[in-house]
């Protein structure tokens, strides 16, 4: 224990040394109280993230770091668990020629609806070490890109992480123009399965693509979006998995809206590992992605007055499947979901949010969900 702290000392106090001479730098705290389960259980969790970045009129270089420490943490020999100090983003980027930029290093990406990549700032975050070019052109900003991704821990003695032996190359391409945009994401992957074996077993290639479009009515009051997401080959076979979501905002002034959404899953499923959706409300805050054969029919309010804001959705899940899980019976399978939050801004520099969410599939018990947040931003 002594030793990891004396690390983490010597290592911050490089990283406010070199931050010195940095011509922008930003500091990142949250502290995070789980009080999901029984028995009032409280693990309070904390990510702290230093970050410097220099650079000039043609180039800039990016470093963060994060220190993650969850408050009585025991490991299997009951002792603390050390605080764990890693890299979040390192890069570097420069301007090729003025028509491009070219950023290569450890990034977090985030693209589209973020069903296909994103970079999960709820728990364990996810980046991608690659490379990325940028074209800002008239017609459209466009990206290409090729990275693998890392999830952030080893998966052996050894330290070599399964999850960084896949590889993307990936497109992006957004536009936005008066009162749409729209948004196209194709990837093409290979990767290994996660295993003990460290060479893993090769799953071969899969292609993803996601299809975001918005168009705003009524002098911006009403806006409908669409998102379409494809992922085949992914899972070492040849059965395609897509979602569908359609959804609307109105404003109903400038403190309250309103949103309905529905969202509609294939005969197999749709999942992508490493994003936003990936693992539910433990891991990421969200009900995650859904089963083969799901729809989810929710509407929801948010309103907010000077530094309060509140929200709540209501989901209806239900499946015109067979065999689903965990009823077998065709037409049975039903799944309510609230979800509540409730924020207050302190200042400019620190913000304090209740999140809360209630899942009940079948005719089981309630699963109930609670975190509370602390921000801070010096």
């Amino acid at each position: 224990m002594k030793k990891n702290l004396r690390n983490i000392l010597v290592l911050g106090l490089g990283l406010m040394t070199t931050i010195t001479f940095a011509q922008d730098w930003d500091v990142d705290s949250r502290t995070r109280i789980d009080m999901s389960g029984e028995d009032g259980k409280m693990l309070t969790e904390q990510r702290a993230t230093l970050g410097a970045t220099w650079g000039g009129s043609d180039w800039g270089i990016h470093v963060s770091t994060d220190v993650n420490y969850d408050l009585g943490a025991a490991d299997a020999n009951g002792q603390q668990v050390p605080a764990a100090l890693g890299v979040y983003e390192a890069y570097a980027s420069t301007s090729l020629m003025g028509y491009a930029n070219l950023t290569v290093g450890r990034q977090a990406l985030d693209y589209g609806s973020g069903a296909i990549m994103s970079s999960n700032q709820f728990g364990a975050r996810t980046t991608w070490d690659g490379m990325k070019f940028d074209l800002g052109l008239d017609m459209a900003d466009i990206t290409f890109g090729y990275a693998s991704r890392n999830a952030g821990t080893p998966d052996d003695a050894n330290g070599v992480s399964m999850e960084n032996k896949g590889s993307n190359i990936y497109m992006n391409v957004g536009k936005a123009d008066g009162d749409w945009s729209a948004n196209l994401l194709y990837a093409k992957s290979t990767r290994t399965k996660d295993g003990t074996d460290q060479e893993g077993t090769n799953l071969g290639a899969g292609t993803a693509m996601g299809l975001d479009l918005s168009y705003a009515l009524m002098s911006g009051a009403l806006g409908l979006d669409v998102s379409y997401n494809t992922n085949s080959g992914d899972t070492g076979t040849d059965d395609e998995e897509d979602m569908l979501s359609i959804g609307a905002t109105y404003n109903v002034n400038d403190q309250m809206s309103v949103t309905a959404n529905q969202t509609t899953y294939g005969e197999n499923g749709f999942d992508m590992a490493g994003t936003n959706m990936a693992g539910g409300f433990a891991d990421n805050g969200n009900m995650g992605y859904l089963n083969a054969n799901d729809m989810d029919r929710n509407v929801g309010i948010s309103y907010s007055m000077g530094a309060f804001s509140i929200g709540a959705t209501m989901h209806q899940i239900t499946n015109t499947g067979d065999d689903v899980a965990p009823s077998t019976t065709n037409g049975d399978y039903s799944r309510d979901v609230m979800e509540m939050s409730l924020g207050y801004t302190m200042s400019d520099n620190a913000s304090l949010s209740l999140q809360y969410a209630s899942d009940t599939e079948n005719d089981a018990d309630a699963v109930k969900h609670m975190w509370l947040t602390l921000n801070i931003r010096p």
